[in-house]
């Protein structure tokens, strides 16, 4: 895909690598549709792109609820007559051990609302996200892309429960979407990153951040444009889909 002037639906544009995402097709010349939660956020990312003489609008937007994600995407190919290329990137983490145990007895627990909150996000998100998007490429009758984000976790991180479950089917729907929409000219990606310096860390202590590199084999974070560079690279190819590009620095969980 050649991604002059085609229309970008990036989801958690606000921060992190949805922002670098963003920027990174900005300065492919691809127009731009930001979505997140935090309207200050998504002011700074669309300042950033429109440094690229791109046109670029933002749109609040809860990913867990079908209207708002049906609604939204109304508005966007109203706004810009065409939807290309869809992100699902949107994400959250709410760590907890299945069971927590001290001296032999059962002290805390992943709660439910753990569970549910990482889900309705991570996985839900992404469905009704790529669901959406699908509809409406198959509609403009211009195929289209669809890549979304996993985790170097999706392979069972301790303490993550719910995120690992809902990094590894996200690669699982990526699958079943290439099979499914290839004869509508769509295809799909998704992204699966290491430890990247984001925003996140800002609430994580020094040691488990040294902890953390110290098991990266090339021995530090991946930026963020990192990551955009891989779903440049799954727009762009127009062979690629069905599979996970695994951008981790060589770590293994």
């Amino acid at each position: 895909m050649q991604l002059d002037q085609k229309l970008v639906v990036v989801t958690g544009a606000g921060r992190g690598i949805g922002r670098a995402m963003a920027l990174a097709f900005a300065q492919k010349r691809a127009n731009l549709a930001l979505l997140d939660l935090n309207q200050a956020d998504l002011d700074r990312t669309r300042a950033l792109c429109e440094e690229q003489s791109v046109n670029c609008r933002t749109y609040l937007c809860n990913v867990t609820r079908e209207e708002e994600v049906s609604s939204t995407l109304d508005a966007v190919v109203k706004d810009f007559g065409r939807l290309d290329v869809m992100i699902n990137n949107a994400g959250i983490t709410k760590d907890a051990l299945l069971v927590k145990v001290q001296d032999g007895k059962v002290v805390g627990k992943m709660s439910l609302d753990q569970w549910r909150a990482v889900i309705d996000v991570n996985l839900t998100g992404v469905f009704l996200g790529a669901r959406e998007a699908a509809q409406r490429m198959i509609g403009l009758g211009n195929g289209g892309v669809i890549i979304s984000t996993s985790s170097i976790s999706r392979a069972g991180n301790m303490g993550q429960s719910n995120y690992s479950a809902t990094k590894s089917g996200v690669v699982a729907m990526t699958v079943v979407w290439a099979k499914e929409l290839a004869r509508f000219g769509i295809r799909t990606g998704a992204i699966a990153p290491g430890f990247t310096r984001t925003e996140i860390l800002d609430a994580m202590k020094p040691e488990m951040i040294e902890r953390a590199v110290n098991a990266v084999p090339l021995k530090r974070m991946a930026e963020p444009a990192e990551m955009a560079h891989a779903a440049v690279f799954i727009a762009e190819n127009d062979y690629f889909s069905g599979r996970v590009v695994e951008v981790d620095g060589g770590q293994r969980i």
